[in-house]
């Protein structure tokens, strides 16, 4: 079966250019361009869609507008931003897009967005990412987190956590046993955990509350030993929120 998708951008020649690009992988059908999101809506209505390649900045609704409607789809299209602007990126991955690519198009950045969606789609995941969409839409505390790597969700139970750490662009979630890397920033990672489980310790660490064994100083630093064995630095900024939880 093709891989059906949909282009969506204001621009003609930002819809010109994908679609020529698109030409290298044939097993991909193109179902529609779409100048805004009301003309995406109806085409996504009448039709079933794989992935949406979608611009970010568009006249009345943007793209973000469009990629926060959709996670409420009982099984919604895989989402993959195309823009000229860098600075919706960190948006762009809160509401699960599949990847962030920016204009002028890179041929092997695209080659990498179609083999991700493409192995996600094989592997049947796409169930699986409509859950973590869903679970994005949710109000409230989650339970779990879903992490993306290539072709593959898992979901990770909040309560297995044991510290995290910004990691550049991600964030490593520390487990008992392992670690894995999210794409999300810490401190959108903050806003979604209960505050009267975790503590900020740094501003590049969150530990769990419980996992705090103990605290040390010497040559004008602070660390903090977990109970995992873990070593985190703990800032003067933090120190007296870190002393009161103990």
């Amino acid at each position: 079966m093709p891989i059906r998708y949909l282009i969506v951008d204001d621009e003609l020649p930002g819809r010109s250019n994908l679609r020529l690009a698109m030409r290298a992988y044939p097993e991909w059908q193109l179902m529609a361009e779409c100048a805004s999101a009301a003309d995406a809506r109806a085409v996504l209505a009448n039709g079933e869609i794989d992935l949406v390649f979608l611009d970010v900045q568009m006249p009345h609704e943007s793209g973000l507008v469009l990629a926060r409607e959709l996670a409420r789809l009982p099984e919604p299209p895989l989402v993959v931003f195309v823009t000229a602007h860098s600075t919706h990126a960190v948006e762009a991955f809160e509401v699960h897009a599949l990847d962030y690519l920016l204009k002028p198009l890179d041929d092997a950045r695209l080659a990498q967005a179609v083999e991700r969606s493409a192995a996600l789609l094989r592997g049947r995941q796409r169930a699986a990412y409509g859950a973590a969409l869903r679970d994005y839409a949710q109000d409230g505390k989650p339970d779990h987190l879903n992490v993306r790597s290539v072709g593959r969700i898992e979901r990770i139970a909040i309560d297995d956590i044991c510290w995290a750490a910004s990691a550049g662009n991600y964030v490593e979630l520390h487990l008992a046993a392992r670690s894995v890397l999210h794409r999300i920033t810490l401190g959108s990672l903050e806003t979604l955990l209960a505050p009267g489980a975790f503590l900020r310790v740094h501003r590049s660490a969150i530990v769990r509350r419980e996992q705090i064994a103990r605290l040390d100083s010497g040559d004008a630093s602070w660390r903090l030993t977990l109970r995992c064995g873990a070593v985190v630095a703990v800032s003067e900024r933090y120190l007296d929120a870190v002393k009161a939880a103990m």
